[in-house]
């Protein structure tokens, strides 16, 4: 299987037609209706359903697709990094984060990297765990910051400065809103909006549900979520209060939501990563120089 029709079907793919994908390849029709058939013949199955004007993915051809952009990405990132000078500091540094208001530290370090090394780029990967660990193992990702709970044994890892505080997004005409804190009872009987990471059960320890003890069974979950904008949403409408991070929702005066903390105090801690054993580039072993003169050394 070649990188150059993994590339022509990621381009179709992305296209939706065999037309488009021609024109931005900048190759002939036939020759891509070619090498697409070609590879449906090698790997045994349809990847594409035609119609008149377009195409879409089978089932096989979405589980294709995410390889292939996996198999892609690493590549690509790959070769950036042979493409350094070995005497130069430079290159790219890949970091996935969920969202959280203590990545400001991790902005404060690539700021101060980026003083020191200009020709070193940051790339940003949002999403919850599940995202950034599954790409972190994949190689995909250089570091991960890590929201607890979290399974951190495979991995080596710093601990950032600030915990992140729990709390509850709601409506402010709610009448949760009138509460100073949150506490487990307040809770009982309300429609809840949870982080599906935070709900997950583990061998490892889940601070999270320990808080709720007993009562957490008995919790009226009606929505999940993995990031919380368009959750903030679904409180805006009335479906259901948030149960959150502090200062990832917009809660200001004109806002029609507020943020109360739970009680007792709820906090999560937050790491920085990265694989054990890992083989950083210049530009990601410099930003780990920069990481451990902030935070500390490795755990």
């Amino acid at each position: 299987m070649e990188l150059r029709v993994l590339r022509y079907f990621l381009a179709v793919a992305r296209e939706g037609s065999v037309t488009g994908a021609a024109n931005f390849l900048h190759v002939t029709q036939p020759t891509l209706s070619r090498q697409i058939k070609d590879l449906e013949e090698e790997l045994g199955t349809k990847l594409f359903v035609r119609h008149s004007h377009s195409v879409s993915l089978t089932p096989d051809g979405m589980r294709l697709r995410k390889r292939a952009e996996e198999v892609v990405d690493m590549i690509e990132k790959t070769e950036a990094e042979f493409a350094v000078k070995e005497e130069s500091v430079e290159g790219d540094v890949h970091i996935g984060a969920g969202e959280t208001r203590v990545m400001r530290h991790v902005a404060e370090v690539i700021h101060e990297l980026r003083k020191d090394y200009p020709n070193i780029h940051i790339h940003l990967y949002s999403g919850n765990l599940e995202d950034v660990a599954e790409r972190l193992d994949k190689g995909l990702l250089d570091f991960g910051v890590l929201i607890q709970p979290a399974d951190l044994s495979k991995y080596d890892y710093v601990n950032l400065p600030e915990k992140d505080v729990w709390g509850v997004v709601t409506r402010k005409d709610s009448p949760l809103a009138a509460r100073q804190a949150i506490t487990r009872q307040d809770l009982l009987g309300e429609p809840l909006i949870l982080s599906r990471q935070a709900i997950r059960r583990t061998s490892a320890k889940n601070e999270f549900i320990e808080w709720f003890k007993d009562d957490f069974e008995k919790l009226d979950v009606v929505a999940t979520l993995n990031l919380v904008y368009n959750a903030a949403l679904l409180a805006e409408s009335g479906v259901g209060h948030v149960v959150t991070l502090d200062g990832l929702v917009n809660t200001s005066e004109h806002s029609h939501l507020c943020f109360r903390f739970l009680e007792p105090r709820l906090e999560s801690g937050l790491n920085i990563v990265w694989k054990k054993y890992q083989v950083f580039s210049p530009a990601a072993e410099v930003f780990l120089q920069k990481v451990q003169a902030a935070f500390g050394e490795t755990v």
